[in-house]
């Protein structure tokens, strides 16, 4: 099952049939513990709508309402060590060689709903960096009392020339305007996703493919129940909170995005986010 927020209202979609969700309050729908159950229920008796298929067709929004949004670090091999390399010259290779052991994930505040863009919107690269990648991430939907609840495709936009420079330097180098991309949809399953769930990243430059890649998710290092122990252990979510759960698709080291480029991810089962890089 999945839940659209379009300009129109809100749209659910069971198997290839679009309904009108019960209401239009996002932020009240989404944070309800019996999301699945509550959903399947209000359209059990419903007629479905070409109005709403219409309106996902059309009018996709951010699937976002005033939830933060958090993301966690270093939980796939590759990210520690793409992370160590771009590192090693200003001496913070070592930290990111023990926080993916550590007991204790990386953890940082990402975005509020302001800065996230949807699907089709332009995500942005800072002026003052000079290395820049997108990061896919499979992204929970949290509810206030820390259950999960949804998933949808995240893109963690990361300017590695400043990260690298000083690990210090991770706020600037992870938040800003346009560094932040959910969608196409929150996706509702029954139990939670399928481990051996594929990402999928494809950026396109000049309609040509410059990078691709794919992996499971059953290849992070720490399961998703343990991050979001660790990010509500201090912190309340009145409505809710998204968590990007890390990456483990990276770029060479030679590649940077460029104004222009497409970045497309993929989850099996919620569907592909794309955006345009800024001009």
């Amino acid at each position: 099952m999945r839940l659209y927020k379009t300009r129109s209202g809100l749209v659910v979609q069971h198997e290839n049939q679009f309904y009108r969700a019960p209401t239009d309050d996002w932020d009240y729908l989404v944070n309800e513990d019996n999301l699945h159950e509550y959903l399947a229920q209000s359209i059990a008796t419903a007629s479905p709508s070409d109005e709403c298929r219409t309106w996902v067709e059309t009018g996709l929004m951010a699937p976002i309402g005033q939830q933060e949004v958090w993301a966690a670090g270093v939980t796939y091999l590759r990210s520690r060590d793409a992370r160590m390399e771009e590192s090693r010259k200003s001496g913070g290779d070592n930290f990111y060689d023990r926080v993916y052991d550590a007991e204790r994930p990386e953890l940082f505040f990402k975005s509020t709903a302001l800065r996230v863009v949807g699907p089709g919107g332009s995500v942005r690269i800072r002026r003052d960096s000079s290395w820049n990648v997108p990061e896919p991430e499979l992204t929970l939907m949290i509810t206030t009392s820390g259950k999960i609840v949804g998933y949808t495709c995240g893109n963690d936009m990361s300017s590695r020339s400043i990260e690298g420079e000083n690990p210090l330097y991770l706020p600037q180098a992870k938040t800003y305007d346009g560094a932040a991309a959910l969608g196409p949809c929150l996706y509702i399953p029954a139990a939670p996703i399928d481990p051996e769930t594929t990402i999928g990243l494809v950026i396109r430059r000049g309609g040509a493919v410059a990078f691709e890649g794919q992996i499971q998710i059953n290849q992070m290092k720490r399961q998703h129940t343990e991050l979001v122990s660790f990010v509500y252990r201090e912190c309340s979510f009145p409505h809710g909170c998204f968590l990007m759960t890390g990456t483990g698709l990276v770029p060479p080291d030679d590649f940077t995005l460029l104004p222009g480029d497409v970045v497309q991810i993929t989850i099996a089962g919620i569907g592909t986010l794309e955006n345009p890089v800024a001009e």
